[in-house]
């Protein structure tokens, strides 16, 4: 059932997908349910706040069991309010995810978390949980960009509404958590069959818990007087890189010892596993893109994120992440200085 605190737009209840063919034998590896989930933010940052969620219990197999939404009180501005609908003064009356927490925790509880550039909203989920003193109980997730990909799938980019599109689900709000989420799980459910008809390994991925919150830092107050900010802290202070940067890395050519390289959304490799072994190369990683950006690796080079906007903009070469672990094989040492 929906949350109290809102009513859905209209058209948001489920439709049924055309049926995919039956897989003879549904691996025994695959999880044994999911949760599909959407967030909207007040931006991309990791100081930024969830102003609504939805999640899509699916079983096994796919199908839908129950659907859940809420808008949430930021206790700051709601950013871009033009993209998800959501105004201040409608968050005011909302609850704080301190209130939903519980809630939440047990849409998600013991399912593998689904979402497209999930790693996006597994971050946001899990900071939330964190300030609220709380850890999600999610332990695995899945994208589902990278089971397009897996499937290999025949989309002119990776955007949600390429997928609908390919499956025939129609989206009926964008940038609504709710519809969102109904979207997703619709096309969802196809994809978990034609991986299991096709014997694909799923592309899960550990959720690590936050252990790397610290009490919130005061930032601002919001409209309702309740002061906000972020406590977040990196995991782990890297050394700086040694060797100057070269420049920009040359398409068809080798990494140089000292080269910038950002990383973007989802990877196959943990994160920071291909981030340590990039710093062992003599590589510089960076959190964020500008002019003086070697390399940015993106599994996802279409996602409207704020690393692949500056890319394009500055004209930073990108490449995915098989390329890059292919590159870091052969790094070339850092010129004389």
């Amino acid at each position: 059932m929906l949350d109290k605190h809102t009513a859905p737009s209209e058209g948001t209840a489920p439709r049924t997908v055309p049926a995919q063919p039956a897989a003879p034998h549904w691996p025994a590896a695959y999880p044994h349910g999911y949760a599909v989930v959407d967030v909207e933010t007040t931006g991309l940052a990791k100081d930024d706040r969830i102003v609504s969620a939805a999640v899509y219990r699916v079983d096994a197999r796919g199908e839908i069991e129950d659907h859940w939404y809420t808008q949430v009180n930021p206790e700051r501005d709601p950013g871009p309010t033009w993209i998800h609908g959501l105004t201040a003064e409608e968050l005011a009356r909302a609850p704080r995810f301190a209130e939903i927490a519980e809630e939440f925790a047990e849409r998600l509880a013991d399912r593998v978390l689904v979402a497209h550039n999930a790693v996006f909203d597994w971050s946001m989920i899990a900071r939330e949980f964190a300030r609220a003193k709380r850890t999600a109980p999610v332990n695995r997730r899945l994208c589902t960009i990278a089971l397009s990909k897996e499937l290999r799938l025949p989309l002119p980019n990776h955007k949600l509404e390429s997928l609908a599109a390919h499956f025939g689900v129609v989206q009926q709000h964008a940038h609504h958590a709710l519809d969102d989420a109904r979207v997703l799980a619709e096309v969802f459910r196809p994809s978990l069959h034609q991986a299991a008809a096709q014997e694909t390994q799923l592309p899960l991925l550990a959720c690590r818990p936050l252990t790397e919150w610290s009490d919130p830092v005061v930032r601002g107050t919001s409209s309702g007087g309740r002061p906000y900010g972020h406590g977040w802290r990196p995991s782990r202070k890297r050394p700086a890189c040694p060797f100057p940067n070269p420049g920009r890395y040359q398409p068809g050519g080798c990494l140089v010892q000292g080269m910038r390289v950002a990383i973007s959304g989802d990877t196959t490799v943990d994160r920071e596993l291909l981030e340590d072994r990039a710093i062992e190369a003599g590589l510089h990683i960076s959190g964020s893109v500008s002019r003086l950006t070697s390399l940015l690796v993106t599994n996802d080079p279409e996602a409207a994120t704020s690393k692949t906007t500056k890319a394009r903009t500055f004209g930073t070469p990108v490449v995915d992440e098989a390329a890059f672990s292919q590159l870091l094989q052969t790094v070339a040492p850092a010129p004389n200085r």
